[in-house]
């Protein structure tokens, strides 16, 4: 098995989940995962953003707001929906992701809740949808104002692990409140939280980076990272609080911060512009967790290799 670093879009063609899983751990924590949404027109109508994303150094790119039952790609034209998402993994010769959302309807408010579609929720229905159409992993997170638990993030785990099998790639856990109450600052996850995640069958537990939210530092991520990989899981810290919009300096400390904590995978999130991080911050991100060097081989290389 290559390393992340070292794969091209001939390796990520065939590889499953628990193959991607160990190219990841193979990196040592120098892995970008750039969330993008393709619900809204695109940066730069030309092209997708998620194509931005990759030519600024993602490895993986994550859909938000993606309808499983109404696939559609702003940016890109396709006849038939539901190749959508293989048109895209051939256009930009990455692994590409997608977020449900596991609502809890019985949350305790911290704001007034938006109402979700049935295709963006994670419910068994949805997650079959999302297998056929070719994901090559699943985020089980919450948008802001969504009402999304850590006890539905276990169960909706349960399902998609039933769902895709032994072979595939779950991502889960929350990057802020996502609107409830009680789960917010350094009370969005605690370790009893995520051995339940896993144990429930998640393989990439997602945790805010530090300096993201309020009372999330360092030395207490770093805690629960150890938990996580010790339980042979890795961890995932994630910008998806705006700050993917803010200056560069910013960006560098996060990434800093993150790598300090032990993350394996570095994700930044879709609100720079509308859908998609600043590119030039998906580019310093990149660059500060592992240099020029396999940034710009990142980005120059082609789908045809």
């Amino acid at each position: 098995m290559k390393r992340l670093l070292d794969c091209t879009a001939s390796d990520f063609k065939i590889m499953n989940g628990q193959d991607l899983k160990q190219a990841i751990k193979a990196s040592e924590g120098r892995v970008i995962v750039s969330e993008v949404i393709g619900a809204v027109q695109p940066l730069y109508p030309s092209v997708t953003n998620a194509e931005i994303s990759a030519a600024f150094g993602a490895d993986m790119i994550l859909l938000n707001f993606f309808d499983v039952f109404h696939p559609s790609i702003q940016g890109l034209r396709i006849e038939e929906p539901a190749m959508i998402v293989n048109r895209l993994k051939e256009l930009i010769g990455r692994p590409v992701g997608l977020n449900l959302e596991p609502v809890d309807l019985k949350a305790k408010q911290l704001e007034q809740l938006v109402h979700l579609p049935e295709g963006r929720l994670a419910s068994e229905k949805a997650l079959t949808e999302a297998k056929k159409l070719g994901f090559d992993f699943v985020c089980l997170t919450g948008n802001p104002k969504t009402g999304v638990t850590n006890m539905e993030i276990k169960k909706a785990i349960e399902t998609a692990r039933s769902v895709f099998g032994k072979d595939g790639l779950i991502i889960a856990g929350k990057m802020h409140g996502a609107g409830v109450e009680g789960e917010t600052g350094d009370e969005i996850v605690k370790e009893e939280d995520i051995i339940g995640f896993i144990e429930s069958g998640a393989d990439i537990i997602l945790l805010p980076s530090p300096g993201t939210v309020p009372g999330i530092t360092i030395e207490s991520t770093q805690q629960l990272i150890k938990s996580i990989h010790k339980m042979g899981a890795l961890a995932l810290l994630t910008i998806g609080t705006s700050q993917e919009g803010a200056d560069e300096s910013t960006i560098r400390q996060i990434a800093l911060n993150s790598k300090m904590a032990g993350a394996d995978v570095y994700h930044i999130g879709d609100a720079g512009y509308a859908g998609i991080a600043i590119p030039e911050n998906i580019m310093v991100y990149s660059i500060v967790v592992r240099g020029k060097r396999h940034t710009y081989v990142r980005m120059a290389s082609s789908v045809l290799r």
